[in-house]
């Protein structure tokens, strides 16, 4: 008897030992498409420039920046219908078959942007073709975050959701990681001249390049245990329904990811052109800083997302808001009152800290609040909305809004105005909708009155 303890304490050591890899591997893979996902839309906003000149040529160069970060945010708007039809199709055949779609639609349109002769060689038919593949690419793009994040949700250990579906920011982290190293790397390697002929195009073919790699990593995820033990699947008229009687509830999602897309947008996508266009700073000073915040996201959105887990969603929902509607237009407007490579990488690290904490909270919050038979579509329409409403217009409307007010500092405004609706979507489903996560168990229940 004394001998069968020390052995069952041995066999359940190794089964941890041996569970970890596996989960490992499991986010891995699920969370690879995520990465060429932000891959190609940071390589987009950081090559606008040399974009707006191959495809939209103009006499004035405010306009074919403008008609470059506009057809970038066109993508976001087909985000929600992707979200709408592609969420149903997940949430009725699977998650796994769900995103190993979503990754051949994206890839289609990565193919496109990479491979598509410039205005001076096909005229109009350039920017249409570029369009159309800004377009594929948010068409997939809308369920692709939520696919994966409730992939992460219905496959994460009990009390560690939050630490868990923040891998899927997480990754996103990584491709601008690397997509900002590779551009720095260019940047070195070659004449500014030559990146806007064709050097441009070039981290774009690598994304090709790593299309069949990351389809076969996605083949091999397995089905979610959630998913298989649902003795009902919804057709898509009843998710379609089901998503009309919430709507409530999903407009208030979308307040509630208002925050995270806009500062995301911002101190990414947007952060390459603000430092080279607006402060007047090098571009490699712009790449080290955007690569820096790759960095600190990385690190704070799993830290914060397992914060969560011990405190709950809300407090960290409420005080990263309210932080940032105090300190984001005076971070702005102390780095624009003089520019220079430390001050911007101040500010851009401070907001990454704000983005960072508040997303690790928000993604999982999101998660638990939408109705379990359409998790993945109301997670995905909310998600979208929000993007092609407020995230994924952002360099265009950071770019108009310097431009109308003189102020270097006004997109500081931007994200503080998201922040609020922030703020506000937290009050209004903590109260209301009233779903709190209980640590030890996988299972969301509704909290009357909820403080």
């Amino acid at each position: 008897m004394r001998r069968r303890a020390p052995i069952a304490c041995e066999i359940k050591m190794t089964a941890i030992a041996a569970a970890t890899p596996s989960k490992f591997g499991t986010v891995l893979r699920v969370t690879s498409g995520n990465f060429m996902e932000m891959f190609d839309f940071f390589l987009f906003g950081f090559y606008a420039t040399y974009i707006s000149k191959t495809f939209f040529p103009s006499g004035d160069e405010f306009a074919s920046l403008m008609l470059t970060f506009m057809t970038f945010g066109a993508g976001f708007l087909m985000r929600p219908l992707g979200a709408i039809l592609l969420g149903a199709y997940v949430d009725r055949v699977g998650r796994r078959q769900g995103l190993i779609v979503t990754l051949a639609l994206m890839a289609l349109g990565t193919v496109l942007i990479a491979f598509v002769p410039g205005f001076a060689t096909i005229g109009y038919l350039a920017p249409f073709l570029v369009l159309i593949g800004r377009l594929l690419q948010g068409f997939s793009a809308g369920v692709e975050l939520g696919g994966v994040s409730v992939y992460l949700a219905e496959m994460a250990t009990p009390g560690n959701k939050g630490f868990y579906v923040s891998w899927q920011s997480a990754s996103q982290q990584v491709a601008i990681i690397v997509a900002a190293a590779l551009g720095y790397a260019l940047n070195i390697w070659l004449t500014p001249l030559q990146i806007g002929s064709w050097g441009w195009r070039v981290p774009f073919f690598i994304g090709c390049m790593i299309v069949p790699v990351l389809f076969m990593i996605r083949r091999s995820l397995q089905e979610t245990e959630e998913f298989m033990k649902r003795k009902q699947r919804p057709d898509t008229r009843a998710i379609f329904r089901s998503m009309l009687d919430n709507w409530g509830l999903v407009i208030t999602g979308m307040m509630l990811v208002a925050m995270t897309t806009v500062s995301f947008y911002l101190i990414t996508i947007y952060t390459p052109t603000f430092g080279k266009n607006v402060l007047k700073l090098s571009t490699a000073d712009s790449l080290i800083v955007t690569l820096c915040v790759g960095i600190s996201n990385f690190i704070w959105l799993p830290i914060m997302g397992a914060l969560s887990d011990r405190i709950g969603r809300r407090p960290i929902l409420i005080f990263f808001t309210v932080l940032t509607v105090l300190s984001a237009y005076p971070a702005m407007t102390w780095l624009t009152s003089a520019p220079s490579f430390e001050k911007m990488l101040v500010v851009e690290l401070w907001l990454s800290f704000l983005y960072a904490s508040y997303n690790g909270a928000m993604v999982v919050a999101l998660t638990e609040v939408m109705p379990v038979e359409v998790r993945t579509a109301g997670f995905s329409l909310a998600y979208s909305l929000a993007t092609a409403i407020f995230g994924g217009f952002t360099p265009a409307i950071a770019t108009a809004l310097i431009e109308a007010t003189g102020d270097k500092a006004a997109p500081g405004l931007w994200m503080t105005f998201a922040a609020v609706c922030g703020l506000i979507a937290t009050l209004v489903l903590y109260r209301k909708r009233s779903v709190k996560y209980r640590p030890d168990s996988e299972e969301q229940y509704p909290i009357q009155n909820a403080p």
